[in-house]
């Protein structure tokens, strides 16, 4: 088997995005001393699941994980569970378009929808009474994106059949 040969997935496992979600969290709680350059660790695993398994993985659950992403981190109640309500509309919207792709032009997608959810994210602040935090803080979402390789090669690990069992 060459290493350009596609491989065939297993189906995924529950407990394996459950895992993926909570390990995600305890990233970006994490006390990172600049938050304006390190990637929302949420918003890349949610993008990820919402392309790769859109019927479970959507709307309800980019709220929740919104909410869970405001209480943990003590910020207006809500503007995380928009934003990412928002990422994972879009993220479901273009998975099929999206998963044409290779892993660079993805990466491009994956951006935009980024960038957008940190855009929501800038303007609910805004509207909240915030000052603008900075041109800086749309790079985190271009650095997550500059991850979907990883975070992709990463997430599908658990997915891939051994070369062995491929054979078979």
């Amino acid at each position: 088997m060459t290493p350009s040969s596609p491989q065939i997935l297993l189906p995924v496992r529950v407990s394996t995005i459950i895992a993926s979600f909570a390990l995600a969290l305890l990233l970006n709680f994490l006390p990172w001393r600049d938050l304006r350059l390190i990637p929302d660790f949420v918003a890349l695993v949610l993008a990820f699941w919402c392309v790769r398994q859109p019927r479970l993985v959507g709307l309800g659950v980019g709220w929740t994980l919104g909410l869970l992403s405001d209480a943990g981190n003590g910020v207006l109640l809500g503007q995380h569970a928009l934003a990412y309500s928002l990422l994972a509309f879009l993220a479901v919207w273009l998975s099929r378009r999206i998963l044409w792709f290779g892993p660079m032009l993805q990466s491009l997608h994956i951006a935009l929808i980024l960038l957008a959810a940190q855009a929501a994210v800038v303007i609910v602040r805004l509207a909240a009474g915030d000052a603008f935090p900075g041109w800086p803080i749309f790079l985190a979402p271009l650095l997550g994106a500059l991850l979907w390789p990883v975070a992709t090669w990463l997430l599908l690990r658990p997915q891939r059949r051994q070369a062995h069992e491929q054979a078979i």
